[in-house]
């Protein structure tokens, strides 16, 4: 039976199946093992509005819970990154002390945590809450919830509407994304905005960065697809401004249609994604034959490596790290285990693959020969703690943008 696209209705097909898979994030213990539930993931490109999501998705109470082993705090690179973007809304866009700000996807507060440090009347959404506590301990004010045009509409009914919205990573998450445009929509001032970040379409295709392909991301934005999405809502992009999180991210402001005047930049964009074939299926077709390469690459390197007899461990036990394990069919006989710092994963294991998951001292003691780099992402932030490893031989893999040794 085939599928409509989310967001137009418009029957869609699969242009990548990356085969049967876990949820990204469901760490586990040796006795869940059996009861571990896997779906089919495959991601679709719509020919009408443009759009590339998942054809199917889990539940999102079974991918956003107390449990969920995500802090955005453990990055110093992802602290970094939020306390600037945090600057610039404080100073761009917060009219005057009385203003209200609201954050979906608040997760540990990294980011609202620095209006509550202003005093600025703020309000933040996380459905998952144990990290919602964390937020709590940063003196964040938290509901524990999901996002969508109902909780919108009891938000302003309760605290009025908002000068500004934010979203970082979040927005690509929701399935049902025409309930939280709408509620974007009714939550917003007349000259309110919403500012949100997500992984970037054109990034993915460029560098063959399939694990942004995940349970967790329902759709893969580009500015054409959003602004197809946002129209019915009568709300538009107005400014973009590429990011480097997250392997290559976009930051969109978006308002009323009408309220304010698109920068050039937004016109630029259109036309970039225009010349990169963003709205033409020959271009999904090439990416999934560049996939396809990327797993043969790379189980032939790490192959070869276990005929050498040569120690390999991963690095950063990441949501994407699960797409890779799984689609590329690598086990404990390529990799021994993945270091993390978090640690609500260490001691359990990875979804589907099962590769132990091992504190970050576990790194050095001793090196390993190889390490995969999952959290490639962060590369510039390890390399540069890790700078003891490579000084006494170690080499790093990547396989973003291809399978190459480093170092």
């Amino acid at each position: 039976m085939g599928k409509n696209c989310l967001i137009c209705g418009f029957p869609i097909e699969p242009f990548l199946d990356l085969g049967p898979m876990p949820k990204a994030n469901a760490f586990l213990s040796e006795e869940e093992f059996a009861g571990e539930i896997f779906f089919d993931l495959k991601a679709a490109f719509c020919p009408s509005c443009k759009m590339v999501q998942l054809l199917d998705q889990p539940a999102r109470e079974s991918m956003f819970h107390d449990g969920y082993p995500f802090l955005s705090g453990s990055s110093s690179h992802m602290a970094s990154h939020f306390q600037s973007l945090a600057r610039d809304v404080l100073e761009h866009f917060i009219p005057d002390p009385t203003a209200f700000v609201v954050e979906i996807g608040t997760n540990d507060g990294t980011l609202l945590k620095h209006f509550s440090e202003a005093g600025i009347r703020h309000l933040g959404i996380e459905p998952s809450a144990g990290v919602a506590r964390a937020a709590q301990e940063h003196g964040v004010q938290v509901h524990s919830g999901f996002f969508d045009e109902a909780l919108a509409l009891h938000i302003v009914r309760d605290s009025g509407p908002a000068d500004v919205f934010l979203a970082a990573n979040v927005m690509c998450h929701i399935s049902y994304l025409h309930s939280a445009l709408e509620g974007i929509r009714i939550l917003l001032k007349t000259k309110g905005v919403a500012i949100f970040e997500d992984p970037y379409l054109c990034d993915m295709l460029r560098q063959t960065s399939y694990d942004q392909i995940y349970d967790e991301h329902a759709f893969v934005f580009s500015l054409t697809s959003l602004q197809n999405a946002l129209q019915p809502h009568g709300l538009r992009v107005i400014d973009v401004n590429p990011q480097q999180t997250h392997g290559g991210s976009m930051r969109y402001t978006v308002a009323r249609e009408g309220e304010h005047v698109p920068s050039k930049g937004v016109e630029k964009l259109f036309a970039a994604e225009k010349k990169s074939g963003v709205a033409d299926f020959s271009t999904y077709e090439k990416f999934r034959i560049r996939c396809g390469k990327s797993k043969k690459d790379l189980v032939r390197l790490l192959t070869d490596l276990k005929q050498k007899r040569k120690r390999v461990l991963g690095y950063g036990a990441a949501s994407k790290s699960t797409t890779v394990l799984n689609f590329c069919g690598i086990g404990r006989e390529f990799v021994e285990a993945i270091c993390d710092s978090t640690p609500a994963k260490q001691g359990k294991f990875s979804p589907g693959a099962h590769l132990p998951i091992v504190p970050s001292r576990a790194f050095r003691a001793p090196y390993p020969d190889f390490a995969l780099l999952f959290a490639w992402n962060h590369a510039k932030e390890i390399l540069e703690k890790e700078k003891e490893f490579t000084a006494q031989g170690g080499k790093w893999i990547a396989y973003v943008p291809e399978v190459k040794i480093l170092g």
